[in-house]
């Protein structure tokens, strides 16, 4: 399913670590390895707070890690600076979780997707109405949408600006943080099928995060798990429901049968995550798992791989 001829942008033992208080060291990201293919989707899914963000944040050089690279066709973007960084936003956009707090009130529909462009150079201001109209119906919304204010429209709407904004300047990657986290199921499927529908029209990888294991898998084509900035498992969206690792089994007991069956009980993981700032020397989480064996709280386990594009960190499989 997944050809390595096809990675356009991959993450390689990137660790991002924090001073914290009394010289202790908060672990956002650890040795993350994740690789992002032409015209697919990946779902990155787990507990809030556990780093899904952090790690986002580094695709689109808002962020830097403290080790490792990010290699987008083969060159580590956390080396570019000054006009070669610039530039190369363009190739990697972002969509917000609330475009209300991301974009400048004060600004009409039409300057807000169209300050992109204006700042490459790819229009000239006479051309701004137009690409507006444009911009804004193909993810459908009228044209006239291009004369209102943030404020005057709804969630649903802003996230369609939001998306507009992120496409216009065709970028190869768009990565969506919690993008439809704070809307209604209704309206949230409405913008999965906006996504998925200029994904197969215009060929663009996207990075998914979210906390929704049920929603994700409905259009990612490969998931990553994350548990306190670990990747614990990685696997096809279609397959998810095979998920190995007992925290991605956890996550799928805590909805609704993602096959719709309402006979499965749902269960949720009785205990809370432990601090970031404490995290267990061995496994993640042996301190939550019904399956916990010494080892677990010795060893961290690596990412090993037990089927086609299948990957689990975790003892149980070695």
């Amino acid at each position: 399913m997944f050809d390595e001829k096809d990675v356009i942008l991959e993450a390689r033992h990137v660790s991002r670590i924090f001073d914290a208080a009394g010289g202790r060291k908060l672990v956002a990201n650890n040795d993350i390895n994740l690789k992002f293919y032409k015209g697919k989707t990946l779902g990155l899914v787990g507990e809030s707070g556990c780093g899904k963000s952090t790690f986002m944040r580094f695709l689109v050089s808002l962020d830097k890690p403290t080790s490792g690279e990010i290699l987008y066709h083969g060159k580590d973007i956390m080396k570019l600076k000054g006009e070669k960084l610039r530039l190369n936003r363009q190739n990697i956009q972002m969509v917000f979780q609330d475009p209300a707090q991301s974009f400048n009130p004060k600004m009409k529909i039409r300057d807000v997707v169209c300050e992109p462009l204006l700042n490459f150079k790819r229009i000239r201001p006479s051309e701004k109405d137009a690409t507006a109209r444009r911009l804004l119906e193909m993810v459908e919304l009228h044209g006239d949408f291009a004369d209102r204010y943030m404020q005057n429209m709804s969630g649903g709407q802003r996230q369609r600006v939001g998306i507009a904004r992120a496409i216009a300047l065709e970028p190869e990657i768009i990565v969506m943080d919690e993008a439809t986290s704070a809307l209604d199921v209704s309206v949230q499927k409405t913008i999965i099928e906006l996504i998925t529908k200029l994904q197969r029209e215009k060929n663009i990888t996207i990075g998914f995060i979210c906390h929704d294991i049920g929603l994700v898998q409905s259009f990612a084509h490969q998931i990553a798990v994350m548990y306190l900035g670990n990747i614990v498992e990685v696997l096809p969206g279609e397959d998810i429901d095979k998920g190995m690792h007992p925290y991605t089994q956890a996550l799928l007991g805590s909805v609704f049968d993602i096959k719709m069956d309402f006979s499965k009980k749902i269960e949720s993981i009785e205990s809370e995550a432990p601090s970031p700032l404490d995290v267990p020397p061995g496994c993640p989480f042996c301190d939550r798992c019904d399956r916990c064996m010494d080892i677990c709280r010795q060893v961290h386990p690596t990412l090993k791989k037990v089927g086609e594009d299948h990957e689990v960190s975790c003892h149980l499989y070695e």
